[in-house]
């Protein structure tokens, strides 16, 4: 039979059972411990849904496997398994990162259940793609040479990216929460899982997505640049584009408030 859907992916549901669902993703080298931050502000008025990547977090480390989750699609399957397992309906997407990925190639497979996507410091192609003048951000030859540092030597490849990644250089017990977040990681899942989000391209997915998109995206954020969410807006049929203030590429831990806010008022204005 397999694991049970929510003990694989450590699902829980917070806060009101009758409010409006909202579901966490996380992104590479994190879990749902990641949006502790924000969650107070959504706790009173939404059903809150996190849970944890296989391979990530208190998931069951027995249910990873390398033929499933060295691709999108597997990551993508849990996604929409969660939302049947609990019934979910009219689900606003929170996709962190890679999460975001996974929200657009599910909502474009099959839309019925989400309301809304919300994509936090997201992107359809970490890398650029110079021919057709897409700017991922990260060119083909830096993302490779990252790749191959992390398989040399993982930890110190947590350690010298964690402050890359998270970006404000004045807040270094940041940089240390995310750095024990990845290397909490077994390293041939961060391997591959690391592949799955650098190397992933759902550009072509974008146009397909029915369901209205919030687009958050960093002031300077060295993963996910501005240009990132500009050409997502412009391709996603119903979405609107939010520059915040916070800088860095996880602005839920950052700058909580703002995040939250900038959700809530999204939300709020299309009830």
């Amino acid at each position: 039979m397999g694991t049970d859907i929510r003990t694989r992916n450590n699902v829980r549901v917070l806060g009101n059972p009758d409010g409006p669902v909202i579901m966490f993703a996380h992104g590479f080298g994190c879990d749902q411990g990641m949006f502790h931050r924000v969650l107070p502000r959504f706790i009173a008025d939404y059903r809150v849904v996190l849970f944890d990547h296989v391979g990530a977090g208190n998931s069951d480390p027995e249910a990873y496997a390398s033929a499933k989750y060295s691709s999108l699609a597997g990551y993508t399957s849990d996604v929409q398994e969660i939302m049947a397992e609990l019934d979910l309906q009219e689900v606003t997407f929170v996709g962190h990162s890679v999460g975001g990925m996974m929200g657009v190639a599910a909502a474009a497979a099959d839309p019925s259940r989400f309301k809304a996507l919300v994509f936090l410091a997201s992107s359809p192609s970490y890398m650029d793609y110079p021919e057709d003048g897409y700017v991922g951000g990260t060119s083909q030859s830096d993302i490779h040479e990252l790749l191959a540092s992390l398989d040399n030597n993982y930890m110190v490849w947590a350690a010298a990216m964690a402050p890359v990644i998270m970006g404000n250089p004045d807040s270094p017990e940041l940089h240390a929460e995310l750095e024990g977040g990845i290397c909490r990681i077994n390293p041939t899942v961060a391997r591959e899982f690391a592949r799955v989000a650098f190397l992933t391209d759902i550009r072509h997915l974008l146009t397909d997505v029915t369901v209205p998109a919030l687009v958050m995206q960093c002031s300077n954020d060295m993963l996910a640049p501005v240009e990132v969410g500009e050409y997502t807006q412009e391709h996603l049929p119903n979405a609107t584009l939010t520059v915040l203030e916070a800088t860095g590429h996880l602005p839920h831990v950052s700058a909580p408030a703002e995040t939250a806010d900038t959700i809530i008022g999204y939300l709020s204005r299309a009830a």
